[in-house]
């Protein structure tokens, strides 16, 4: 087996069916497998991925246990020589498995890599290759500097704003949106870190990948699409609280030795008043009714039409 597929859903029936039907229509010489890691949805996503999908291997969870441990479960039985996390809320490209194995092939010394992915509107989706959140990097970030000054590296360690998209290059971390992992390196630093509970594990597992010594890549010769944020714009107190706590955990585990307490005190400090800035934007943000997404056939027709006019992609 080359490839094992994980994908986790949880109450995303319409767009993992989507997702799942981008995989299966792919053109690739590879063998892969395909598993569905089920966090306990309340929609009909459990029956009608075993109706639409009887090859999927399908993992029906009692409860919602989180995006790391619920990969690890599949990590755990998969066959591939390759893992690929990807989202229920993506579309893949009918060569996006054989471009990006071929790549893993070619270069023994990667570890992991990631194609380019963009949004719906044919933007990128940013976090698809970046920086390590350093307190320098997170800093810029989470209080606008990035925004401000794209172009500018120092501005810009985390989302890498003044590299060109199209261009392939190493990078610190991918996305877990679709992470494409060797397994010698799941078998030598382990699977993601169950601290995290649906942000930060993508960041931590690349941090671990090149602690060990792997390369990581972000290769634009294929993409996918990401539906991201696509149910509502104002965000749960959940996801708020994860992703700061995430920020949180990340520095701990990784940096919080190399600082005097006082700069780590100033860090967590500075995380707590970002995520009371978040809450407080957040419940100034109207909300908006779910959006429904496009069917497979239409997302791929779409994503053509807009592929030879993305100068700028996410």
């Amino acid at each position: 087996m080359d490839l094992s597929i994980i994908i986790v859903s949880y109450n995303t029936c319409r767009l993992t069916l989507d997702c799942l039907q981008s995989v299966f229509d792919s053109r690739t010489a590879y063998q892969y497998e395909v598993f569905v890691v089920d966090n306990a949805s309340s929609d009909d996503s459990v029956e009608a991925i075993s109706r639409e999908f009887p090859q999927v291997i399908l993992i029906a969870n009692e409860e919602n246990t989180g995006f790391a441990k619920a990969n690890n479960q599949a990590m755990e039985i998969a066959n591939g020589r390759y893992v690929l996390l990807l989202n229920s809320d993506t579309i893949i490209q009918p060569e996006t498995l054989q471009t990006m194995i071929s790549l893993m092939d070619e270069r023994s010394d990667l570890g992991a890599a990631g194609c380019k992915i963009i949004l719906p509107d044919g933007s990128l989706d940013k976090a698809c290759r970046r920086g390590f959140p350093t307190p320098s990097a997170s800093f810029y970030y989470a209080f606008g500097f990035s925004r401000l000054f794209p172009n500018t590296p120092r501005f810009n360690q985390y989302q890498l704003g003044y590299l060109d998209p199209d261009e392939a290059y190493p990078v610190d971390c991918l996305m877990g949106a679709f992470m494409l992992v060797r397994r010698e390196v799941i078998q030598q630093i382990g699977g993601l870190d169950e601290t995290f509970f649906m942000y930060g594990e993508d960041v931590d597992w690349c941090y671990r990948i090149k602690e060990a010594g792997w390369g990581i890549q972000y290769e634009p010769a294929t993409y996918i699409v990401h539906y991201k944020g696509a149910s509502s714009r104002r965000k749960p107190f959940k996801i708020i609280y994860e992703f700061h706590r995430a920020m949180w955990v990340f520095h701990r585990k990784h940096y919080k030795r190399h600082y005097s307490w006082l700069t780590n005190a100033i860090i967590y400090l500075g995380i707590a008043v970002k995520f009371m800035l978040s809450l407080a934007s957040n419940k100034l943000k109207p909300g908006k009714p779910a959006t429904r997404p496009l069917p497979a056939s239409a997302s791929t027709q779409m994503t053509q039409e807009t592929d030879s006019n993305m100068e700028v992609r996410r």
